[in-house]
């Protein structure tokens, strides 16, 4: 069983150096420590995103069809490192807090104090569905909890709803990895798809913003 997982990294591997050198080391943890492995692997993803997530959920989906895990203990375990990640960036949200955040944000550049207002705002309306559901997205998984620790949202909340979302998207990802077999590692090239549209998606907007607001100071100056 163990050969069955380092031979399935080792492939990834010779396909993708980067990659591989993920997957060998999440294989190694699941190889060694079982479901703490992957829990910690997806924690330590939570904190750094690019650690990809599209990777490890897969190859521990794999594990779990090889028999080196059961789906049950995959899930609970990747579900609580998503958790335990996702609180470490909530405490750096928390401690950074709102005044430093508006200090730092009057010193950008084509920016408002009146646009971080309107954010808090929205963000105190529609904050629980955006940490839900920003789970399942992409790039914005680990990032929506630092906007939720600044904006001091109750933790018990914060974690049942992170919990939620990351269950999704873990079963998601782990089960195509254990259905896929030694072909787990397709569920990757996939959701690299999505995460890039994602990523190409925010950087349109943020250039339309820009643009917006460069022309609306030279309408202010002329």
């Amino acid at each position: 069983m163990h050969l069955t997982l380092s031979a399935a990294a080792h492939r990834l591997s010779a396909a993708s150096e980067p990659q591989g050198g993920i997957a060998g080391w999440a294989a190694g943890l699941v190889e060694t420590f079982g479901g703490p492995g992957a829990g910690a692997a997806i924690a330590l993803e939570n904190v750094f995103p690019p650690l990809p997530s599209e990777v490890i959920l897969p190859l521990t989906g794999f594990a779990a069809s090889q028999g080196v895990l059961s789906i049950a203990s995959a899930l609970f375990w990747t579900t609580l490192g998503s958790v335990v990640g996702a609180v470490v960036l909530y405490g750096v949200g928390a401690v950074f807090g709102r005044e430093r955040m508006h200090a730092w944000w009057a010193k950008l550049p084509l920016v408002k104090a009146s646009d971080l207002v309107r954010t808090e705002a929205w963000f105190a309306r529609h904050g629980t569905k955006a940490v839900l559901l920003g789970r399942m997205v992409p790039v914005f998984r680990s990032l929506i909890s630092v906007p939720a620790g600044v904006e001091r949202m109750p933790l018990p909340v914060f974690v049942a709803l992170t919990a939620a979302g990351s269950l999704v998207w873990n079963t998601v990802l782990v089960m195509a990895g254990y259905l896929l077999g030694d072909q787990w590692d397709v569920v990757g090239s996939y959701v690299g798809i999505v995460s890039k549209a994602v990523l190409a998606l925010t950087v349109l907007a943020l250039a339309g913003y820009v643009t917006m607001r460069v022309r609306s100071r030279r309408r202010g100056k002329s």
